[in-house]
């Protein structure tokens, strides 16, 4: 099967990049498994393991897609008619309500019921790309890690519990002082700002981190960030909302809507590093994702749509509670 796989931002990715990572490691996996990938993206991107064909704004996308496709796989909503077989991955939460194509798919279970869909295949990564973690190493200190200026990833809220739990606590991808959504300015010592990171300096916070401090207020689609943590042996303390409950087992972290409670078990913490490995290693890897793609893309080719009824999101709340 050839596939095209198309989005809005450019490959490789260099710091967080959560579709961009994910695409690059959908690619790479179906490559592996016999099958012929190309990307559609914006001019400037590179690949070593398939064909990159440069976006062009002023074509149709049913005018840029190769004849020799079989699929084309979009990671947004293409917002027109597309003549040949495709899908739609929808990776986020729509700020409005508007109809998405019958063949889309979502990231999380949740994240389809939420469009009133039940079509979904759950993220995952290459993780060879990520290293060998060290478990023995000493962790002495808690994370966060995300666009600290989205006011939805409640970073403030999980400054609050490292501070409860008088914790060390490092923020990746925030910084200490933040106008962007207000006025935040943190001082303490114990909690150190990296912005935004990637690579083996990103590793190496992960690597020696005792856990993920992750209190955010709204339906997380999936969470990236969280089975990056886990893969690190860090077990997460989080808000239940969206597809995080799926993610984090009662072995793995606590989830809870109150500072209170998520501080004490950062305390308390006793969750095993490697089962936390273990788990993100065998439910959220690129060739479990690849092969679950590939069953949605034998059913668009059979001509059977994934989804009875235009998928709408039925709820667009983000500011859901946490208890200080």
């Amino acid at each position: 099967m050839h596939v095209l796989l198309v989005n809005a931002t450019s490959i490789p990715v260099f710091q967080y990049g959560g579709t961009e990572r994910v695409i690059w490691d959908l690619g790479k996996a179906l490559t592996q498994l016999g099958h012929q990938v190309s990307y559609l993206v914006p001019e400037g991107s590179t690949c070593d393991f398939a064909r990159v064909i440069p976006i062009r704004p002023h074509l149709s996308w049913a005018e840029q897609i190769p004849a020799d496709v079989d699929m084309t796989h979009f990671q947004f909503h293409p917002k027109c008619d597309i003549p040949t077989p495709y899908l739609v991955t929808e990776h986020g939460n729509a700020r409005k309500k508007m109809a998405y194509p019958l063949n889309t798919v979502f990231v999380s279970k949740n994240h389809a019921q939420r469009y009133g869909s039940d079509q979904y295949v759950l993220n995952g990564l290459d993780w060879s790309n990520y290293g060998e973690v060290n478990f023995d190493i000493p962790r002495e200190y808690y994370h966060f890690l995300g666009k600290g200026a989205w006011r939805v990833k409640n970073l403030k809220g999980a400054i609050n519990v490292a501070q409860k739990a008088n914790v060390r606590f490092e923020v990746l991808g925030g910084t200490r002082l933040n106008l962007k959504r207000g006025f935040r300015y943190t001082w303490s010592r114990r909690i150190q700002f990296h912005g935004m990171v990637g690579g083996q300096e990103k590793f190496n916070l992960l690597n020696g981190s005792r856990g993920m401090i992750f209190p955010v207020r709204w339906h997380e689609p999936f969470g990236l960030a969280i089975i990056e943590s886990l893969y690190f042996g860090c077990p997460v303390f989080a808000t239940p909302y969206g597809a995080i409950p799926e993610l984090v087992p009662e072995d793995c972290g606590v989830l809870s809507t109150q500072r209170s409670v998520l501080a004490a078990a950062v305390q308390a913490n006793q969750f095993d590093p490697k089962r936390c490995h273990q788990h993100a290693v065998e439910n959220f890897n690129a060739l479990t994702m690849s092969k679950r793609y590939l069953e949605k893309y034998e059913q668009v080719l059979s001509g059977k749509s994934l989804n009875a009824v235009a998928p709408v999101i039925l709820d667009v709340n983000r500011s859901l509670a946490w208890h200080k």
